[in-house]
């Protein structure tokens, strides 16, 4: 039920309060104000209009819910208690959905709070806030930016309708609105935004109560969540449970923007390398709009500051003057040709991570007409794309090149939070994740988002590439069922194509645009895309979809700008897969020429896991150690998902006898997948494109497909990764037994050293060697064969491999445990280690607190698969960002690694180190030298 009539409290809105002096003209300020404070309230309360909400004196007949904008109304409604949080446990299923068939299935209209309605979310929401304005922007332009609503809204400010829901649709569309005519500067302004849901809900599949259940139905039955633009996966996948409300709402921030009459936009900024591979002259090119709102013609000037913004040197400006017509606007090209400024010598290039350095640089345009009227600027990056297909014994290969470099990509598919709950300090924690794992590739998947501003520009700072898939998938649109009739309004997914490229066409960190994940929109939505990223784009390519099995037609144009197949495939495998069968994957070639999903399902640490089933007792009628929320938590057996997973975890490590043992032997399964999914693409590092996993992230706490959770704990996966993509790695190539040397960069190596030995469980030593090479760029180097070492040993066995420099410092370090017919069972009876933990020096820096820390091994055998963790007040920190974990450690021997911590997670605790370990005793101590 609603509680009582509250009157509100002024500090729920955010106020700007005018200047207590009149500032001069040309000292008035651009301003982007962001409106966070608001209340929401069901239209099947609130019976008031928009006019009405939209006063400043409505006086609320019920209560309404404080919200802080960004919200979907279901995350609002968890904030104020009046749903469990879904993320935990099975309280999804004590909130109703959205679809009114699903409600009566699962008896969920019980748990609708609103008095009379079984299902919450079929009627309009209102937002509403009220905000003041400085009497001194009397006469200014007001703009209302709103850069993300889902899925239709109407806007009213101050009594008058700004714009419908016929206008302002769907979920990734930005809308700017003209709201000078109804802003009351030097007052209170009242705002009511009327959020409706989507046109077609979309029907859930049944949902996975039980553990032992089939593959989730990604995008429900008959996939029709694609009738709208909107995030498809919030009907629910085979990792995301359906979303209740479908994610409706102020999904992304609003602003107030206040300037002068003469505003810009869509500025476009083109850096271009004329005489590559000579990197040593840019040329620039830059375009806008000019927009005047006034009806005198304004007779004024542009000016141009480029200055680097992640390093020092100097800046770059000019002005070049700009009139623009009364009430109208005018499109501004500025190019190296008539400008010299533009022309930049040796300048600093964004580099993808593991290539070189993201430099960035940041250019601010202004225009005055007697005053400032706009100020506004950006981040950038002066690189180039391009792309290339090429036929590898009849397949094609999509190859992509930065700054005239190929660049092998590794990395993997990013998936939205199921809530949309990332803020921007979530986002940085997670991309620096996926910085710290050696990956320089995110895909922006899409059954998801087009991702958030915050998203775009840590990608930038972090070096990360982005593959943009547009809001198309196989599940929805006709692909694998679904319909190409859908989404139904073609005008609706134009509109938020054209308005995605607009926003984030600057992002040096965009990659490529692709058509969708696993299927093509009808031909009408596949050229629009196309079109319009080579008309309002033009700098880099369109591939038709993240799929090698879902082909257009053949008379459909191919990619942009060669107009030949996308050369990409997914596929899987998804399941569990014998470490060796990756490298036959690769070397058969076929789909592995460039495979852009292909995963593991994933078992997250022990640390987290109670987190994520918290009622972690088994069930005994289940296989150890599920009960059905697992199931819940995506630990199906369909398809072979988890139960061939589970399978080779006890057939190879034996039976697990606890939930820890069981946590422990998962995470040497996860280890060995993931290291050869990557090694095994780079053994044939010049012949693979680049091989991407399903999945990098989580949406919410699950136990599938991800490198980390959603607590952000990595799992030993994630560790392994991180080593196989190591700009200079060493491995074993399970193929061949050859050891092999990776270079991924494009700097030689010489008189590297490399160290192999082979050695029992017992510590003895049965192989060893040591040598010296050099690697040209982009090089793979076989240095010996093992086969005969290993062909005939008996019982378990230990691959060392390290890797110096020519100086002697460590480079590269692997540890592979060998046994014939797989038998790891006696693992656990490996003779124990000690380790000695030395904290070598503490920093503080950027909002990080960081240790380096040395770990000593001073038994006679090998200390194996050992995980050191920070913790605060008995629980790990998280994020932690080591620099390796889940290492070996051979006896006699060292490895020096780093961690950081945000030190707004650490909150004043005093952090510890934690030491585990395969055949050690834990052990804390304190993280001081």
């Amino acid at each position: 039920m609603l509680k009582a009539n509250v009157l509100l409290a002024l500090f729920l809105y955010p106020v700007l309060l005018p200047a207590q002096r009149s500032p001069a003209p040309d000292a008035l300020p651009v301003r982007q104000v962001r409106l966070t404070h608001f209340t929401m309230l069901s239209s099947a309360v609130v019976k008031a209009g928009g006019d009405s909400l939209s006063s400043v004196h409505y006086t609320p007949a019920n209560y309404w819910f404080p919200v802080t904008v960004p919200s979907t109304v279901l995350t609002g409604l968890v904030a104020n208690k009046v749903y469990p949080d879904p993320y935990l446990g099975m309280n999804n299923m004590l909130i109703p959905d959205a679809s009114d068939t699903f409600n009566q299935e699962y008896h969920l209209e019980q748990y609708s709070y609103l008095p009379g309605q079984p299902n919450p979310w079929k009627k309009p929401y209102w937002y509403r806030t009220i905000f003041s304005v400085p009497a001194a922007d009397q006469g200014r332009h007001f703009q209302l930016l709103f850069k993300g609503i889902n899925y239709r809204a109407e806007v009213w400010v101050n009594g008058r309708l700004i714009a419908d829901s016929a206008k302002m649709v769907g979920m990734f569309e930005e809308f700017d609105l003209d709201v000078s005519a109804a802003i009351r500067p030097g007052e209170a302004n009242a705002l009511a935004v009327k959020i409706y849901p989507l046109d077609v809900p979309g029907e859930p599949a049944t949902p996975q109560l039980k553990a032992l259940e089939d593959f989730y139905e990604n995008g429900g039955p008959t996939g029709d969540i694609g009738k709208n633009v909107t995030m498809l996966s919030s009907v629910g996948w085979d990792w995301i449970p359906e979303v209740r409300d479908r994610n409706i709402g102020i999904w992304q921030p609003v602003y107030l923007r206040t300037t002068g009459q003469v505003v810009i936009s869509k500025p476009r900024i083109i850096t271009e390398l004329p005489s590559l591979p000579d990197t040593g002259v840019a040329r620039l090119s830059l375009d806008l709009q000019l927009s005047n709102n006034s009806s005198q013609a304004r007779h004024g000037s542009l000016e141009v500051t480029i200055t680097p913004e992640n390093f020092a040197g100097p800046a770059i400006s000019f002005s070049r003057p700009a009139t623009v017509g009364a009430s109208g606007s005018r499109m501004v090209h500025l190019s190296a040709g008539e400008i010299p400024e533009l022309l930049m010598h040796h300048p600093r290039l964004w580099w993808p991570n593991g290539y070189g350095q993201p430099w960035l640089y940041r250019i601010r345009l202004q225009y005055r007409d007697g005053t400032l009227s706009d100020d506004t600027s950006f981040v950038f990056g002066v690189r180039t794309v391009s792309s290339a297909a090429t036929m590898v014994n009849g397949w094609v290969r999509r190859d992509f090149f930065v700054n005239g470099k190929r660049i092998h990509l590794v990395g993997g598919a990013w998936v939205p939070d199921m809530m949309l709950n990332r803020d921007y300090r979530r986002y940085d924690y997670e991309l620096r994740l996926c910085r710290n794992a050696n990956v320089n590739m995110v895909r922006i998947w899409g059954g998801g988002l087009g991702e958030t501003d915050d998203f775009y520009e840590l990608a930038d700072r972090y070096g990360l590439l982005v593959w943009q898939d547009f809001w198309i998938t196989g599940d929805t649109n006709g692909g694998f069922k679904g319909s190409a009739d859908w989404p139904l309004q073609s005008s609706v997914f134009i509109d938020n194509v054209i308005s995605t490229i607009y926003r984030i066409r600057n992002h040096p960190s965009l990659l490529v645009w692709t058509g969708g994940n696993e299927g093509h929109a009808r031909e009408e939505l596949y050229n629009a895309m196309r079109d319009n990223v080579a008309s309002l784009d033009g700098t880099r390519p369109f591939i038709p979809c993240s799929s090698g099995f879902s082909k257009a037609p053949k008379e459909w144009k191919g990619s942009w700008p060669d107009d030949k197949p996308a050369g990409v495939y997914s596929g899987g495998p998804y399941s569990w897969q014998d470490d060796a069968k990756y490298y036959q994957f690769v070397d058969a070639g076929r789909d592995w020429v460039f495979k852009d999903e292909t995963g593991i399902p994933s078992q997250p640490p022990y640390n987290t896991l109670a987190k994520i089933i918290p009622n972690l007792v088994p069930d005994s009628k289940l296989p150890y150690p599920l009960n059905d929320t697992w199931g819940y938590h995506d630990a199906c057996t369909g398809n072979g998902k988890y139960d061939t997973y589970y399978q080779a975890m006890a057939d190879r490590f034996g039976t697990p006898t606890s939930m820890r043992d069981f946590s422990d032997k998962m995470q040497l399964l996860n280890a060995g997948g993931y290291r050869s999914i990557f090694e095994a693409a780079g053994h044939k590092l010049r012949e693979t494109g680049g091989v991407m996993l399903w999945k990098l992230n989580a949406a919410f706490p699950s136990v599938v497909w991800q490198v980390y959770d959603w607590y952000l704990e990595p799992n030993a996966g994630y560790y392994f990764m991180q080593r196989a993509c190591e700009p200079v790695h060493i491995q074993l190539n399970l193929d061949d037994s050859a050891v092999a040397l990776v270079n991924r960069t494009y700097l030689k190596r010489t008189g590297l050293q490399y160290a192999v030995e082979v050695v029992r469980m017992t510590g003895a030593s049965v192989f060893k060697q040591e040598g010296r090479v050099d690697l040209d760029t982009t090089d793979v180097k076989e240095v010996l064969s093992l086969r005969s070492v290993l062909a005939g040993a008996e019982g378990i066995s230990f691959v060392l491999l390290r890797l110096k420099d020519a100086q002697g410092k460590p480079v590269s370090q692997n540890v592979y445990w060998m046994s014939p017919g797989h038998d790891f069972a006696d693992l656990r009876a490996m003779p124990p280690a000690r380790v000695k933990a030395t904290v070598e020096a503490t920093e503080k820096k950027d909002g990080y607190d960081g240790w380096t820390i040395r770990f000593t091994n001073v038994a006679a055998g090998l200390a194996f698969f050992l995980n050191p963790q920070v913790i605060a007040d008995g629980e790990e920190v998280l994020p932690s960002y080591w620099s390796d974990n889940y290492f070996s450690i051979p006896a006699g021997q060292s490895v020096t690694v780093k961690v950081s911590c945000p030190q707004a997670v650490l909150a004043g605790r005093t952090p510890q180190l934690r030491l585990e370990g395969w055949n050690i005793e834990a052990a804390t101590q304190r993280l001081t030298p």
